[in-house]
């Protein structure tokens, strides 16, 4: 188990530490995914931004952590995480099943009575009020496979080692368990804006449902298109970091 001795314990990674920085980008991976997703991301944000990734138990170097058995135990977990470097305003960004993530813990944070995001991004994902669920991780691994190929998720390579193939599969299984069965329940909207980032070539997110999210929130929502399918964000990611530097230029910062 990995003991990481700083606020946000093992659930959070800083890959350019910025003590300084009045604002923090709390960044939550897709399904399947690490904090290694957002390698090379901190060094494009603007120095008086703290980006802090996401790391889910079980894979990467949290390999032996235990797996969440549902969404309000990942939500639970990961919003103590968060609370712990909530000092200063932060805003939070999630990938596809990490924006539903994101969303359920500044709700989270909300019921607790803990500070709240200044903004949220949510990337390639419909709202959760029109969460549409699946069954995918009811298949066996070749189906689990084809899905990660469908959504061009995963390097075929890295599957090839049939050791590497078990031990991926296993997680992205969960993940795909815990935001299948996943059932939002009836909750305020937000307080914070909200901008959806896709691609425009999303086989699961068209336009008219990312412009769902406005139910999410009071404040205002946004929607930006970006050329490529359900994982622009990895070719485009200059644009992406360009357009995340505009949305939070306006956010708050600490004094």
């Amino acid at each position: 188990m990995v003991d990481v001795d700083e606020p946000g314990g093992p659930w959070l990674r800083r890959f350019l530490p910025r003590p300084d920085a009045g604002l923090r980008l709390i960044c939550v991976p897709h399904g399947g995914g690490g904090a290694a997703a957002f390698l090379g991301w901190a060094e494009l944000l603007p120095p008086d931004v703290e980006l802090l990734a996401v790391q889910y138990p079980g894979r990467e170097d949290r390999i032996a952590d235990p797996m969440p058995r549902d969404m309000d135990e990942l939500v639970a977990a990961l919003t103590d995480a968060v609370a712990a470097v909530a000092d200063r305003p932060y805003a939070l960004f999630g990938h596809s099943m990490g924006a539903t993530v994101a969303y359920e813990v500044a709700q989270e944070a909300r019921r607790r009575g803990l500070r709240g995001p200044v903004h949220l991004v949510a990337s390639a994902r419909e709202a959760p009020h029109d969460e549409k669920g699946g069954d995918v991780h009811r298949g066996d691994d070749d189906d689990l496979y084809a899905e990660l190929m469908r959504l061009g998720a995963t390097d075929p390579a890295v599957l090839a080692d049939p050791g590497l193939r078990a031990l991926i599969l296993a997680y992205v299984r969960a993940d795909y368990r815990l935001i299948e069965t996943y059932r939002p329940r009836p909750l305020p909207p937000l307080d914070c804006p909200v901008t959806v980032f896709l691609g425009d070539r999303d086989p699961d997110l068209t336009p008219a449902e990312a412009a769902g999210w406005r139910h999410a929130t009071r404040a205002r929502t946004r929607v930006e298109i970006f050329p490529g399918d359900h994982f622009y964000l990895v070719p485009r990611r200059h644009a992406v970091l360009a357009a995340l530097r505009r949305v939070l230029a306006a956010a708050p910062r600490a004094r």
